[in-house]
Formats: C-alpha cells, sequence, structure tokens
C-alpha cells in the first residue's frame, strides 16, 4: 500500500558511475539483494550516518573506511550495499563479517580494503548469510553499468518492506554546463532518521572539493531526510551518502550563483526522495504535510510538528478519515515549548479552519473537517503566533496494515 502513483525516473548516465546487482539469496531466493556502485578515482564522497548507539556493524565499518580514506587524502571508490539482513547487534562477529564484505569486494576490484564502504538493511540480531552473500559479489560486480535501467535494479536491489523502487533526478544549467544529480534511497518502516535516513545514494558528475560536498548533504538533509517519520524510531542503520565524480561543471563557495543552482538541485533531490519514503510508509494511506510558523526557533517549529506527527491519536484518526481536532489541538499543547500562550495558536486542516484564540474556531463544521480528512493528501497548518521561524515535516498515518506487516516481519 502507496499513497499516489508510483514513478521511477529515467535516470542519465553520472560520468564515472557505475552500479551492479544481483540475487544472492540472502533472505529471499529470485530476489534482488545485493547492489555494488563503483566511483571513478579522484571522485569526492561524504556520508552522514545514524546516531543510533546501537548503530549497525556497517556503519561503523564505514565510518572508518571514510576516515582512512580521508587521512590518505583519497576518497572510497566502492560501495557494497545488502538487503535482507542489518548485521546489526551482532557484535564483534558483525565486523568481522562487515570488513570481510569489503575485502572481497577490494579483490575483485583490486583495490584497498578501506576503499569499500558496506551497507546493509533487514533484520536486527541475525548473522549475514556470508556464503551466500560473497557469492553473489561476483555477479554484481560483473554487472556494473552506468544506464538508466542500471539506476532502477539497484533502486530495487536496496528495498525492504517498500512496496516500489525510489528515484528522483535533475540536470542543472551551471555556465555552459550541464550537471546532473541522481538519487535513490529505501525506507519504509522504522522511519524516524536522526541525521540521516535508512539508506540514500545520491551522485553527481559535478566537481565539489570534500569539505563543501560533505557542507552540502548535511544542509539539505536538515530539510529533507531529518524532517521525516512513519513510526518515531530511528534505525540502526541509517545512511545517506553524496558522491561527486568531478567529471562535470565545477562547484565551488567562490561562485555564489553557481553553488545556489546546485544546492537548490540537491535539495530537489533530497526532497523527493524523503517523500518519496513517506508515501510509500508501512501501511499508509494518507501522506500529511505538517507545516508549523510562528515559531520562536526553528527548533521549537519541529518539535511541535514532531509532537503532532508521532501522536497515535493523530494518525489514527488521519487513518479513519476521522474529524478529530481535539487530538491535533492536545498534541500541539503538549510539546516541549515553554511559556506556550494557546491563544495564539491557530490550526488549520487544508483550507479550513480548527483553532482560534484557544478553542474551535466559530467558522468550522464537522462536514468541512471530514471533507478534509477524507483526502489521500493533507496538509496540517500550525501558527503558534511568537515568532517568524517555520519548518515542515512529513508524516503518515497509522493503519491496520502497519502492525500486521511488523507483526508478520521475520516470518
Amino acid at each position: 500500500m502507496a499513497v499516489g502513483e508510483a514513478h521511477f525516473p529515467d535516470m542519465p548516465v553520472i560520468d564515472g558511475l557505475r552500479l551492479g546487482t544481483s540475487t544472492a539469496g540472502i533472505k529471499t531466493p529470485g530476489r534482488r539483494d545485493l547492489v555494488v556502485i563503483e566511483i571513478p578515482d579522484g571522485a569526492r564522497v561524504a556520508g552522514a550516518f545514524t546516531r543510533n548507539a546501537f548503530c549497525a556493524a556497517p556503519v561503523t565499518v564505514a565510518r572508518q573506511h571514510l576516515a582512512s580514506c580521508a587521512s590518505r587524502g583519497l576518497s572510497a571508490r566502492y560501495l557494497v550495499i545488502n538487503t535482507g539482513n542489518a548485521n546489526a547487534g551482532t557484535g564483534e562477529a558483525g565486523l568481522r563479517d562487515a570488513r570481510a564484505t569489503c575485502a572481497e569486494l577490494a579483490r575483485l576490484a583490486q583495490v584497498d580494503d578501506d576503499n569499500v564502504l558496506p551497507f546493509s538493511t533487514g533484520v536486527i540480531g541475525e548473522s549475514l548469510p556470508m556464503e551466500r552473500l560473497i557469492g553473489g559479489l561476483p555477479m554484481a560486480f560483473e554487472a556494473l553499468d552506468a544506464t538508466a535501467q542500471a539506476w532502477h535494479e539497484a533502486a530495487q536491489g536496496i528495498l525492504t518492506t517498500d512496496t516500489r523502487a525510489k528515484g528522483a533526478s535533475v540536470t542543472l544549467q551551471i555556465g555552459d554546463e550541464s550537471v546532473r544529480i541522481n538519487g535513490i534511497s529505501k525506507g519504509s518502516g522504522m522511519i524516524r532518521p536522526d541525521m540521516a535516513t535508512m539508506l540514500a545514494f545520491v551522485a553527481t558528475d559535478a566537481s565539489i572539493d570534500t569539505s563543501l560536498l560533505d557542507a552540502l548533504l548535511h544542509e539539505t538533509l536538515g530539510r529533507s531526510f531529518n524532517c521525516i517519520t512513519v513510526d518515531s524510531d530511528t534505525s540502526t542503520n541509517d545512511a545517506c551518502m553524496l558522491m561527486a565524480t568531478g567529471r562535470g561543471a565545477a562547484v565551488t563557495s567562490d561562485d555564489p550563483e553557481a553553488l545556489d543552482i546546485f544546492r537548490n538541485g540537491l535539495q530537489r533531490v533530497m526532497t523527493e526522495l524523503a517523500q518519496a519514503i513517506i508515501r510509500d510508509g508501512e501501511g499508509a494511506t494518507k501522506f500529511v504535510t505538517l507545516q508549523v510558523s510562528g515559531a520562536g526557533s526553528r527548533r521549537e517549529a519541529l518539535d511541535v510538528a514532531f509532537t503532532v506527527a508521532h501522536s497515535p491519536l493523530v494518525k489514527t484518526a488521519l487513518y479513519a478519515s476521522d474529524a478529530n481536532w481535539g487530538r491535533i489541538l492536545a498534541a500541539v499543547g503538549r510539546a516541549p515549548v515553554e511559556d506556550f500562550d494557546v491563544s495564539r495558536v491557530i490550526i488549520d486542516l487544508g483550507d479550513v479552519r480548527l483553532v482560534e484564540q484557544g478553542g474551535r474556531a466559530a467558522s468550522y463544521t464537522e462536514d468541512a473537517g471530514s471533507a478534509v480528512m477524507g483526502r489521500d493528501e493533507i496538509t496540517i497548518h500550525i501558527d503558534l503566533g511568537r515568532g517568524e521561524e517555520q519548518a515542515t515535516v512529513w508524516t503518515s498515518d497509522l493503519s491496520h496494515d502497519y502492525v500486521t506487516i511488523n507483526a508478520d516481519y521475520r516470518n
């Protein structure tokens, strides 16, 4: 179940980047579950990872390998991603398996082990089936290609409970040159990224130094993946990688116009990928935009938005198309905001005013509220009346199917 039509874009070639997939049988026989991404020599790579203290073994190894490459003035050359098994909560054995995966791909590619970054997604607490994973690497490596089909197959190869592949692409004009940005992501449940997403891989042919690339990654994450939530759970495996092959136009801080063009294009790709995760949230029937304005700080605006987005009572009302506006009011009221003047708060459901002057709006009718709640896509706007800051968060409803999917996840 997902909200809106499925659409995977026709990805243009990112000069220097190739992707390959295979069916290793890590969990489900016959499905794509192993992906290799090849990054050209001289490219630049930036990454963001989960803050979950029980971070998965591949997260630890990827961080270590990124740091090792940086200390030698190098960048990663390969990414390897498996689905069906998270390799999280697996202790030292999990670290050995993640490193062994890197070593095998490094042997195939004839690069150093730390030139390979590992990523995993799936069930927590189970050991990787290493014989099957290692056995699938040669096929994925031999399949490396730069085509749109390779992007689509890679997007399919990283899915778990997702119902569809997720991709976004833009082509920008910087000076006399075209710059391309492609991205794929996966995620459906255990979604409340805390500085990254479930898994996302974004690439551009622009030439950008590592420090600027890292800054752009974290800036755009802050208004995309860090602004989505399905169920308030931060995964052990969250990671988002941004790769610049350096084969195209230069993007530098010395050229503000080019930098703004690229930043806006990257933000568009990141936001589309993040929203695609919400549209495909486990059991989702509604795509909900929470806009908070009039806040004293952006943090305050985000706190209010996420308090509403995480309320089980609000989320079940959304699923039922029940215009129980008191649940929204109550969630706003318990947000961690000091010196809250509820008389200044205005809450709108679409174009219907719900709350003003501390209570139900005089113009509100149940029929009008119910009409908005019956839509597949809903916007809730909350004006706190206490400042100029604002934030937007995207979430989904909470349905019977969400419970079923997660109750049966390991079967």
